[in-house]
């Protein structure tokens, strides 16, 4: 299939990609999220590098849902992996009616100057109380100052 032939949908999450927003639906809960390395938090000279980054949660389903929990998966780029749980998000457990989105920035620090992300949002259906996750996309931690690109 060449370019000019892939689906309208492909293409659209193929030029995200390229523009830094990576998406990933579950469940018809749309994840999409944008990394920013943080110039004037980092400090390279002492293996500190900071980025934030945006996340918008979007409720395409039918049914109500709310965010319980959320896992993240942080890999550096020599391979050391940090695993963070917690409940909600910036403190909140938000719901999320059909239709309706949710966003928020948070941020990390790695000691190396590229890295990935990637996780996992534990939720639950409001009326059934089923519990389902849906996954946060792998998303690339990069700064000016790797040779080249984690993901």
């Amino acid at each position: 299939m060449t370019r000019s032939d892939r689906p309208r949908t492909e293409r659209q999450a193929e030029q995200a990609a390229q523009a830094g927003i990576y998406s990933a639906t579950t469940r018809d809960i749309r994840v999409s999220v944008r990394a920013y390395y943080l110039e004037d938090q980092s400090e390279p000279d002492r293996a500190h590098y900071v980025w934030a980054y945006k996340v918008s949660i979007e409720n395409r389903g039918a049914v109500a849902v709310q965010l319980l929990r959320r896992t993240w998966r942080i890999t550096d780029a020599q391979g050391r992996i940090q695993e963070v749980s917690g409940e909600g998000v910036v403190g909140e457990q938000p719901t999320l009616e059909p239709g309706e989105s949710f966003e928020y920035t948070s941020g990390t620090p790695l000691g190396t100057p590229s890295g990935f992300m990637r996780g996992t949002y534990h939720m639950v259906e409001i009326a059934s109380g089923l519990a389902f996750d849906v996954a946060i996309p792998a998303f690339s931690l990069d700064s000016p100052h790797g040779g080249s690109v984690v993901h």
